[in-house]
């Protein structure tokens, strides 16, 4: 197999659970294959470099081999290398997100009675 279609590509990569999935991504823009947009019946070949946005991270990969059946994980994982600029700024985007969730004020959730009551004779209202 010399060619392969990028969504099926993607899928039989693992980097979307459809096929469905990886058409809708590719519509919307969220992969190049060698910095240029492309569609969904695009042939890859190995040696190509393909972009995925995915979320806030972005993959930027180089295929290595070509498969149309979805198989285990393990063997996934050798249809493509990650390039070393990837892998770092995937990383400073997780440790960013992380950060900001910790500054973020965490919530226990709805006040019970007790508290609605103290709040309720802190902003004197009249409680029932």
């Amino acid at each position: 197999m010399e060619r392969l279609r990028i969504d099926k590509w993607l899928w039989a990569a693992r980097f979307f659970k459809t096929r469905s999935f990886a058409q809708d991504a590719i519509g919307k823009s969220h992969i190049q294959v060698n910095q240029k947009r492309c569609k969904a019946s695009r042939e890859v070949r190995i040696g190509d470099t393909v972009t995925i946005r995915k979320g806030a991270y972005t993959y930027e990969v180089v295929i290595q081999g070509l498969n149309d059946k979805r198989t285990s994980a393990s063997i996934a994982v050798e249809l493509y290398e990650e390039t070393a600029e990837s892998q770092e700024q995937r990383k400073a985007v997780a440790q960013m997100q992380r950060a900001n969730r910790l500054s973020q004020p965490v919530s226990n959730g709805k006040p019970n009675k007790k508290i609605r009551r103290q709040l309720a004779k802190l902003k004197h209202y009249p409680s029932n």
